[in-house]
């Protein structure tokens, strides 16, 4: 596998003022086009620029809409928590859709049975975090939402060489539990209670893979939220299975800083 940097990227500075951070972080933002094989890759790179030295490091996966502006809205988040942050373009060329069939088609062709090329799609995304200046290689993590879920812990299943592994609301399926041996990271899992697309059989499922492979995980789970709790964009109707929580969210994201304090000591 051979990943890519091209040199040319679009760079904007933008202020945030976030809760225990510096009154204004200048958060730096980048365009960054890279090559995994033929696949044209368009992924999305913030971080605060008044921090000096490196800095741990924090991939960031899209749900199955693609690489849009609320996963770009999330990695600035995390920058402006004193991290650099890369968003990874798993689907290709920057596809984004906002029609659940198209959506909904893209992913399957990484979720089906053979999840090869969403694991080397994943992996591609933590080289080009890996290969940046700023970041401590020492000091990486991942998150996901949704199908981004799913991808970062298939990427601790691939065996990758990181911290840790966080899943907002992803789905805990996967046709190679088997490879849970492979798994070097720590993983937290924060899930919907509620969540109709991740049945109990499958937490379940999920709960003993990690047992058998003797994996550093938890697993908070959230009463009342359904799938997709961290996202405005999903609505205020539980009864559609997919629907935001604002508890949820913010208690989420507070568990996740905690998880991260822990594993970038």
């Amino acid at each position: 596998m051979k990943t890519i940097l091209i040199v040319g990227f679009c760079c904007i500075a933008i202020s945030v003022i976030t809760s225990g951070s510096p009154l204004w972080a200048a958060i730096r933002t980048e365009v960054v086009p890279y090559n995994l094989g033929d696949a044209q890759l368009i992924g999305f790179l913030a971080y605060d620029d008044t921090v000096k030295g490196s800095l741990p490091a924090v991939l960031v996966v899209h749900e199955w809409w693609g690489l849009n502006n609320y996963i770009k809205r999330r990695t600035e988040q995390i920058a402006s928590l004193g991290y650099i942050a890369f968003a990874a373009d798993i689907y290709g060329n920057g596809f984004v859709t906002k029609d659940p069939n198209e959506a909904g088609a893209m992913a399957g062709k990484f979720r089906g049975s053979d999840r090869k090329l969403l694991r080397e799609r994943v992996n591609a995304g933590v080289q080009v975090l890996m290969n940046h200046q700023l970041t401590d290689k020492k000091r990486i993590a991942a998150i996901g939402y949704c199908f981004g879920g799913t991808t970062v812990l298939e990427l601790a299943r691939s065996g990758a060489v990181i911290a840790g592994v966080v899943s907002f609301h992803g789905g805990l399926d996967t046709p190679n539990p088997e490879d849970a041996k492979n798994i070097k990271a720590k993983v937290l899992v924060l899930h919907g209670a509620d969540d109709p697309n991740v049945p109990t059989a499958q937490v379940n499922a999920f709960q003993e893979e990690m047992r058998k492979a003797k994996v550093d995980w938890q697993m908070v789970m959230y009463g009342g939220a359904v799938h997709s709790f961290t996202n405005p964009d999903s609505g205020s109707d539980p009864s559609r299975g997919a629907a935001y929580n604002e508890k949820a969210d913010k208690r989420s994201w507070e568990h996740m800083k905690v998880f991260f304090a822990e594993i970038f000591k």
